[in-house]
């Protein structure tokens, strides 16, 4: 995986000046494209369309240094008007592309590189399981991405699931994990920065057809899932080890991500004070 994303970042270094693609990247590297955008972002803390962007304007503040002119820098890498390079170049750089040369002003945004720092022996504890065709059935509502600390969105919609959708949830219980889980899907299209939004939900897994009218379903079919146990301090244990995923466990597993719901359960443990013990199941097929 690391060669691919290396490759990929000398593909956009080749291509600056041209469109680039999501799909021709995915294509270049022999990968999905969920799965590609997925690890980039947790390994490089910027989305695929983000870092691309940031590229092009560095690249051009080179070349206004150099003397061309805004015009023609525009274009060059792909903008259609000059107020829409301009907006864009003052917003990442704080000044305007005409002030460039003149104050010989210059901001850049380095290529990327990616590798493996080995620190030594901690393994990361997984198992595959395969699940049947199942549905979540819960409750559910769009929410803001927030990876650190503990996200309002969510604990108020735990906070609203009523007596009767409790108890529709636990009649549908019928297959492992017998657990109240955590269910996130419909990321925005590139799964970037906070600030983005997905749909989460709240409910059980269940092979039952009969749902009840009070619950909001997700159907998933037969697929195989990469579970993640982990105990410690909650929430930060659970979210250090989906980054711990995407950065370290993918780059070199025989496994990648496809585009399906993910999700997770908590059970605090009563005798150790703001620790839990969690799973988290990512859907995945070997490559």
């Amino acid at each position: 995986m690391l060669k691919e994303l290396n490759h990929v970042i000398d593909y956009i270094e080749e291509n600056l000046s041209n469109d680039i693609s999501i799909e021709n990247i995915s294509k270049e590297v022999g990968i999905s494209d969920y799965h590609f955008r997925k690890v980039f972002q947790y390994l490089s803390g910027l989305s695929l369309s983000e870092y691309i962007k940031k590229r092009k304007l560095s690249e051009a503040n080179k070349d206004l240094l150099a003397g061309e002119k805004v015009t023609d820098v525009a274009f060059k890498y792909g903008y259609q008007s000059i107020d829409g390079f301009t907006r864009a170049f003052k917003s990442w750089s704080g000044f305007l592309p005409s002030e460039v040369r003149d104050a010989n002003l210059n901001k850049s945004f380095p290529k990327l590189s990616f590798f493996i720092d080995v620190k030594g022996g901690k393994s990361m504890e997984y198992k595959v399981v395969e699940l049947p065709s199942i549905t979540f059935a819960g409750v559910s509502k769009k929410v803001s991405m927030q990876f650190e600390g503990e996200n309002k969105s969510i604990v108020e919609l735990a906070q609203s699931i009523t007596p009767e959708q409790q108890e529709a949830m636990h009649q549908l219980q019928n297959i492992a994990p017998k657990e109240i889980v955590n269910v996130s899907y419909e990321h925005d299209y590139d799964f970037k920065e906070e600030g983005g939004t997905l749909t989460h939900l709240i409910g059980v897994l269940t092979t039952n057809e009969n749902i009840s009218d009070l619950l909001d379903t997700i159907k998933v079919p037969k697929m195989t899932w990469a579970v993640f146990p982990n105990t410690g301090q909650f929430p930060e244990t659970l979210q250090n080890t989906y980054a711990a995923i995407y950065s370290e466990w993918f780059p070199v597993s025989d496994y990648e991500l496809i585009q399906a719901p993910m999700f997770s359960f908590t059970k605090m443990l009563e005798e150790k004070n703001g620790q839990a013990y969690s799973e988290v199941w990512m859907p995945v097929v070997q490559k």
